[in-house]
Order: structure tokens, then sequence, then C-alpha cells
């Protein structure tokens, strides 16, 4: 069995305003993951995914692709520790 990972992405480029977060919810249901995205005041777009380590690299692997009308320039990936305080997947205002 797989550990579980945390991650924190800064997703660059153009993410905003092309439906990347309400994407990214969806994605991150169908890989099975936890936490949250949101867009940063900068144009940038920040998520903490959480769960089993293969199902968190394929979320970030789609991090740097995004929906259809994006144009991911960097996703930057820190590792943190798994806390498993998400119990699903949102989109933060």
């Amino acid at each position: 069995m797989l550990k579980s990972i945390r991650v924190r992405l800064l997703i660059e480029g153009r993410v905003q305003g092309v439906l990347y977060r309400v994407t990214a919810e969806s994605k991150a249901k169908q890989f099975g993951v936890t936490g949250w995205i949101r867009n940063l005041p900068s144009g940038k777009v920040e998520a903490i995914v959480e769960g089993p380590e293969d199902k968190v690299n394929e979320m970030i692997e789609w991090c740097k692709i995004g929906p259809i009308a994006a144009h991911v320039t960097d996703v930057k990936v820190e590792k943190k520790d798994h806390t498993g305080e998400y119990d699903d997947f949102r989109v933060l205002k």
C-alpha cells in the first residue's frame, strides 16, 4: 500500500477565468484526492492535495496541463506533512 502524502501546488500561467479550479475539483474527485484549490491575487492558482502518493502524482500531472482553455507555464510542488484533515476536495473563494 502506498503511503499518503500532501503537497502544496503553485500553478502559473493562464489559469484564472478558464474553469481551472472547477475542473481541478472534478479531477480530484476522479483521482480520489482531498484538499482545496483557490485563485491568488497574483493571477496564480494555489492548491493543497492529499492522498495516496500515486493519486497525488496523477493530480500533479493533470495540473501541469489543466483544462483546455488554460495555458500552464509552471507548477511548483512543495512537499508537506500529510495531515488527513480533509474529507473532500473543494474550490475556496
